[in-house]
């Protein structure tokens, strides 16, 4: 026995089925579609590349700036004296909303986000073996220390 296509539901009723005729138009329309996205993901895949390899080049990648704000502030904690507590503080407070920040704009890059999404899609498998398994999975809540959760 044929498998049924999508477009011969026998549960369509027969003024909804289409017709051998009419079916060629949806048929040559989704193919033509088809070879129109192919060329596009190529496009923007390499369009993305370049977006990266530019930021690359105007050192504009979170870690770069990362890098350079961290030694700075570590050097201001450095240099203050312990009796200046409050010079202390806000030197603390600058390096640590720093690494806030840049942690903030690696969260929201793509990448970060493709891989916390492979990272979920990985949890929540293990997660549903082991239910199945009959185990008892502890989770435990987290957040990233920086104001958010």
């Amino acid at each position: 026995q044929r498998p049924l296509s999508p477009l011969r539901n026998p549960t369509q009723l027969p003024s909804q089925r289409l017709t051998e005729a009419g079916q060629r138009e949806p048929v040559s329309e989704l193919a033509e579609l088809e070879a129109e996205i192919v060329p596009l993901r190529h496009l923007l895949a390499a369009r993305e590349r370049r977006c990266v390899e530019l930021k690359r080049k105007l050192d504009l990648t979170a870690l770069v700036g990362l890098r350079q704000h961290l030694p700075k502030s570590w050097r201001e904690v450095q240099v203050s004296n312990a009796h200046e507590k409050q010079k202390t503080t806000a030197a603390l407070f600058a390096m640590g909303s720093a690494i806030c920040g840049k942690l903030a704009d690696m969260k929201k890059s793509a990448t970060f986000r493709s891989s916390e999404g492979n990272a979920d899609m990985m949890m929540d498998s293990i997660f549903d073996s082991s239910l199945t398994h009959g185990e008892e999975i502890n989770t435990v809540t987290s957040g990233n220390g920086c104001g958010e959760s």
